[in-house]
């Protein structure tokens, strides 16, 4: 999938910074490294600044769930089931799973009078209802959404069912993209995800960030005003945004997937681990903040001491940095 025009600083070459490594030292030793790409893009698909393969493709897993978001507001469905901001919230969420959770879920269901066995989400070992999979605020926003178009609800995760149409179409928009050109697959939840250029994923979220579309800007609005909801405490997400009052907008993905918007000014990043860590995306995803001067210095101390909690002996280090693109 070729990058959009309006991508890059007119047809300049993939070559440039090299990717970050994270390294990984216990007693001083280095034991393991990971390769990080990242990208800055703002609104209108320019990349601002790099490290790595801007055009690096993989898939956005769950950090497409904002934007799977969006039929249930353009439908009509949020304010006609009365979902209000914690039930957009959930809907975005990987959440942990608690009772907390799992109950503004239900809420969905029994606002549009839907039932608990309609989600097609898994059951998580260990657990008792599908409620309690991190997906299932998407899945209940899917349902929802079908119920308000009188879509049918029983193939709701079929790539060519309307409400997964729908989610493609509104990305397709974003990114300046035919949608036919979107390649989908089979996310863990059994939901469609969408295989996409790094740049790509950072512009949806400067798009995200910017607060010039109405429907993108609730989505921002409900997801900072409960951060709670949409991953649970101790969680990188929700920890974040609980300190970045209001200003950065988080969400991750598997596989080495993170994304984030500056709120107001347009702006997305987007950070691709190449081995997938999560160790690695939140210890690059800090290293940009301090960059970018978009947390306070006692946020990114206070953030790093709840989230990279390693054993003793062992420490994370970032090598390289953002590079500014050149024209």
């Amino acid at each position: 999938m070729a990058l959009p025009a309006g991508f890059g600083s007119g047809g300049a070459s993939v070559a440039g910074p090299s990717p970050l490594e994270v390294r990984l030292r216990r007693g001083g030793c280095v034991e393991s490294v990971h390769r990080v790409h990242a990208v800055v893009c703002d609104q209108r698909g320019r990349i601002l600044m790099r490290a790595g393969r801007p055009d690096h493709e993989t898939f956005i897993r769950s950090a497409l769930k904002p934007f799977q978001a969006l039929p249930l507001l353009s439908s009509g469905a949020a304010e006609q089931f009365d979902c209000g901001e914690k039930g957009v919230a959930i809907a975005c969420a990987s959440h942990a799973g608690t009772p907390t959770h799992a109950r503004e879920a239900f809420r969905l269901l029994w606002n549009a009078d839907l039932e608990v066995s309609q989600l097609q989400c898994p059951v998580p070992i260990g657990a008792s209802s599908p409620l309690e999979h991190n997906c299932s605020g998407k899945h209940a926003a899917f349902l929802a959404t079908c119920r308000k178009m009188a879509w049918p609800t029983e193939s709701y995760l079929q790539g060519d069912h309307p409400v997964q149409r729908e989610v493609h179409r509104r990305v397709a928009e974003l990114l300046g993209l035919p949608a036919a050109e979107l390649v989908a697959a089979r996310d863990d939840c059994g939901a469609p995800t969408l295989r996409l250029q790094l740049a790509q994923m950072a512009l949806l979220y400067a798009h995200l960030g910017a607060s010039t579309q109405a429907e993108l800007e609730q989505i921002s609005r409900a997801m900072l005003a409960h951060p709670e909801l949409v991953a649970g405490e101790g969680r990188f997400d929700t920890e974040l945004m609980q300190r970045a009052h209001g200003q950065v907008l988080s969400k991750g993905g598997a596989e080495g997937i993170q994304c984030l918007s500056r709120i107001g000014e347009g702006l997305g990043v987007a950070i691709k681990v190449e081995d997938g860590s999560r160790r690695a995306k939140q210890a690059v995803a800090l290293h940009l903040l301090r960059q970018l001067d978009w947390l306070t210095p006692s946020g990114l101390q206070e953030l790093e001491e709840q989230v990279l909690i390693l054993n003793p002996g062992v420490s994370l280090e970032v090598e390289g940095a953002l590079r500014f693109q050149e024209g």
